[in-house]
């Protein structure tokens, strides 16, 4: 997603003009989803907590990860979101009652010092990093309200409800904010990949996959997912993390996949 969003960028795309566009047509495709499969949309108070997870939750992840594309390699950016899992360690904590060990408080200050040394090896402004470590935070209370609300419903109807509501508050900015979207058709693939690629059939596979192997198998191989795009970023784009991110980045998602074996 994120070499994508650099591709929408270089054609002339904005922040908003990429998120009301993913949004927008994930949100379609996931509804004809619902209908094709016939199932029931969430209600009552799952309803209402799926449309603020979307409204709030998800466009403040999002906005936060596209606009620190801007300011800071593709590469680090995805490696300051995988912040999260330990976040969502601390968070579960304090508000879900979980128990934190002594294992699990070691992996997350390994986690922390991991991220430091990320930060500490240059290639990226301080704006660029704290709008990635701001996603990390949106994303982590995203998934311990989700966990606490939505975890009994059907994941492809929350995620439908996720995608409409981000929808609708990214249409109403736009209203204020004139969204610019790409100038030229390979501009307009790279925002449709997004869309497309990288929201809905990222999400039905990781769905299908969660059924198959369980969540902590599935969070531990979405893992390679900063790997893929520091390697991607090389290659497509030219960019490079110094030695020492590169280790950092490797403490970070080895604290990752070990907390999801917990």
């Amino acid at each position: 997603m994120a070499i994508f969003a650099r591709y929408a960028y270089a054609a002339g795309a904005d922040v908003l003009g990429v998120l009301v566009t993913r949004f927008t047509i994930a949100g379609a495709i996931l509804t004809l989803v619902m209908l094709a499969t016939r199932r029931p949309w969430p209600r009552g108070r799952t309803l209402a907590v799926a449309i603020l997870m979307g409204a709030i939750g998800y466009v403040g992840q999002a906005v936060c990860y596209f606009a620190a594309l801007k300011y800071a390699s593709a590469g680090l950016v995805a490696l300051l979101l995988y912040a999260y899992p330990a976040l969502v360690c601390v968070l579960a904590a304090t508000f879900l009652r979980e128990r934190l060990t002594r294992r699990t408080i070691a992996l997350a200050l390994a986690s922390f010092a991991g991220i430091a040394l990320t930060l500490g090896g240059g290639h990226g402004s301080a704006e660029g990093i704290a709008l990635g470590l701001g996603a990390a935070v949106f994303y982590s209370v995203y998934i311990v309200v989700g966990a606490r609300a939505l975890g009994a419903t059907d994941a492809v109807a929350s995620a439908t409800v996720v995608c409409l509501a981000a929808a609708a508050t990214l249409l109403a900015a736009s209203a204020f904010i004139r969204p610019q979207v790409p100038a030229t058709a390979p501009g307009w693939i790279a925002l449709a990949a997004i869309a497309v690629v990288s929201t809905v059939v990222a999400m039905l596979a990781f769905f299908a996959g969660l059924k198959r192997v369980g969540p902590a198998t599935a969070s531990i191989a979405s893992t390679l997912e900063p790997v893929v795009t520091v390697v991607l970023a090389w290659l497509l784009l030219g960019e490079t993390l110094a030695p020492a991110q590169v280790a950092g980045g490797a403490i970070v998602l080895a604290s990752a996949a070990l907390l999801a074996r917990k």
